[in-house]
């Protein structure tokens, strides 16, 4: 997947559902704190949209952020990621 720059931020981990039409970006921004969001692809728009509005959290480190995305968000969860 190519990655998305989020508000002049820099996006190190996408993460996608197994159907690639759900994806989580954990991002780093210019202050060096972290976040991330939930984006949705449908068939019709070639872009990605945002869903999940978790991107103004603010996290120390790229694994809180990663730790709150999978808890936030339902597909990520440890009982989901077998499925990814």
């Amino acid at each position: 997947m190519v990655s998305r720059m989020l508000h002049r931020s820099l996006v190190h981990q996408s993460i996608e559902n197994e159907r690639h039409d759900r994806c989580v970006d954990i991002f780093e921004r210019g202050d060096k704190t972290f976040g991330f969001e939930e984006f949705r692809k449908d068939a019709e728009d070639p872009g990605w949209t945002v869903i999940g509005h978790f991107g103004a959290l603010v996290f120390a480190s790229q694994s809180q952020a990663l730790s709150a995305a999978t808890a936030s968000v339902p597909w990520l969860s440890p009982d989901n990621m077998g499925q990814l």
